[in-house]
C-alpha cells in the first residue's frame, strides 16, 4: 500500500493531470479483475500451488455470460450462471488434479488452454456484441455508488471476505498449514485433496465474479479477455506479500499488488511510453519486490539470531 501511494505521488509531481480523481478511479477500475484474481490466487500460493487457467475462467465466464444476456435469459441469472460456471471450472480443475495425479501447475496448464479455446469457439472468434446496454445489470454493476465505481465496492467486499476465511476460519488454518508443512498437515488429520478441491472451486468462483464485473465494464465479450491475467495475478500475490514458499498469505496486499500494477501501467502511458515495456516493467517491479522481502526477511532471520530467538 505504502509503494502504491508513493509511486501514485511520484507520477502526479511529474505529471499532476494523474492525480485528477476521475484518473485515479480509471485505474482502480481497471485493477478490479486482476485483484479478484490475485486474491483467490493467494489461497493456493498458501498452499505452494498455482492456477494458470484463471485467465481463461475469466474470459471463459465472460463470454458464456454475455451469450446468455444477448439470448434473451435475465441478465441477473445469467450472472448466477457465471459466477456458478467459473465454481464448476475450478471443481474441473481439481479433479483433473486429484484423479489423474498431476500438479496443479501442470493441470492448469492444460485446462488453460482448454477453457480459452471453448472461449474462442463459442464466441465463433469474434466479439459478442448487441447487448442490452440499459438492462439494470449494465446500469447497476458498470456504475457508480458513493462516488466508487461498484465494481471497487464488490473487491473490498469480497477481499474482507476472504481474509476472514483466510485468517479467523478452520479453513484458512488448513490452507495455511497445508502449505506450511505439507506431511504434519496430514498426519495431524488434514484431507489436504479435499482442501485443495475447495481452493479451486473457490478460486473458479472468483474468477467467475470477475468475469461477471468485467462483461459490466467492458458491455462486450472478446474471446481473447483475459490473456496474459494469470501471471498478472501471481505477481501482484507475490509483490502484495505472499511468499511462493507458501503457509503464509495475505489478501489485502495481494488486491494492492494488482492495483500497483495497475498504476505501473498507467504510469508508462503518462510517459508516453510504448505498451510493449509492460511486460518488461512488471517483470523488473516483481524483481524488486521479491528482493526487499528476501532482504527483509534476512535480516529479520539475523536478528532474532542475535538474540537467541
Amino acid at each position: 500500500m505504502i509503494a502504491t501511494i508513493v509511486l501514485v505521488l511520484v507520477i502526479g509531481v511529474l505529471r499532476p493531470t494523474f492525480l485528477n480523481p476521475g484518473q485515479l478511479l480509471d485505474v482502480l477500475n481497471n485493477s478490479v479483475y486482476v485483484a479478484l484474481l490475485a486474491a483467490g490466487m493467494a489461497f493456493l500460493l498458501a498452499m505452494r500451488e498455482i492456477d494458470l487457467s484463471v485467465g481463461a475462467t475469466f474470459g471463459l465466464t465472460l463470454i458464456v455470460t454475455a451469450l446468455l444476456i444477448r439470448s434473451g435469459v435475465n441478465s441477473w441469472l445469467a450472472m448466477v450462471v457465471g459466477i456458478g460456471l467459473g465454481a464448476v471450472l475450478g471443481l474441473v480443475n481439481a479433479m483433473v488434479v486429484r484423479y489423474i495425479a498431476i500438479p496443479a501447475f501442470v493441470a492448469t496448464l492444460a485446462t488453460m488452454q482448454v477453457f480459452r479455446g471453448l472461449a474462442v469457439a463459442l464466441g465463433d472468434g469474434q466479439q459478442v456484441n448487441g447487448l442490452p446496454l440499459d438492462d439494470p445489470f449494465f446500469v447497476v454493476l458498470g456504475g457508480d455508488f458513493l462516488g466508487l465505481p461498484v465494481s471497487v465496492w464488490i473487491l473490498i467486499l469480497v477481499t474482507a471476505g476472504l481474509t476472514a476465511l483466510l485468517r479467523w476460519t478452520p479453513f484458512g488454518y488448513r490452507v495455511r498449514s497445508i502449505g506450511s508443512n505439507p506431511d504434519a498437515a496430514a498426519f495431524s488429520g488434514i484431507s489436504i485433496a479435499n482442501t485443495r478441491t475447495l481452493v479451486l472451486v473457490l478460486v473458479g468462483a472468483v474468477g467467475g465474479l470477475a468475469g461477471v464485473l468485467g462483461l459490466a465494464f467492458f458491455t462486450s465479450g472478446d474471446p481473447n479477455i483475459g490473456l496474459g491475467f494469470e501471471l498478472q495475478a501471481i505477481a501482484a500475490a507475490v509483490i502484495g506479500g505472499t511468499p511462493l514458499r507458501g503457509g503464509v498469505a495475505t489478501v489485502v496486499g495481494a488486491v494492492f499488488g494488482a492495483i500497483l500494477l495497475g498504476v505501473v501501467d498507467s504510469g508508462l502511458v503518462y510517459f508516453n511510453i510504448p505498451a510493449n515495456w509492460s511486460a518488461f516493467t512488471t517483470g523488473l517491479v516483481v524483481l524488486l519486490a521479491v528482493g526487499v522481502d528476501s532482504a527483509l526477511r534476512s535480516r529479520r532471520r539475523a536478528r532474532e539470531s542475535a538474540f537467541g530467538l
